[in-house]
């Protein structure tokens, strides 16, 4: 797994009723994009992770209306 700095990280739930969670990469701490990397989730909490095989990097999503 690799990612950059910006990237969503999507976990998926792990048990019945468990949601999916998104965060928001803010660093990378390993070497080459890979794990661990310092996270926001959605509801503000931080945390340093590393995401397993039920995790997904997505790249960076621009702001709905820009285009680069």
């Amino acid at each position: 797994m690799r990612a950059n700095t910006g990237d969503q990280l999507l976990m998926h739930g792990r048990t019945v009723g468990q949601h999916d969670r998104t965060a928001e990469i803010l660093e990378v701490l390993g070497t080459e994009g890979e794990p661990p990397y310092r996270v926001r989730f959605d509801d503000g909490h931080e945390a340093v992770v590393s995401p397993g095989p039920d995790s997904v990097v997505q790249g960076h999503r621009e702001p709905h209306g820009q285009q680069r």
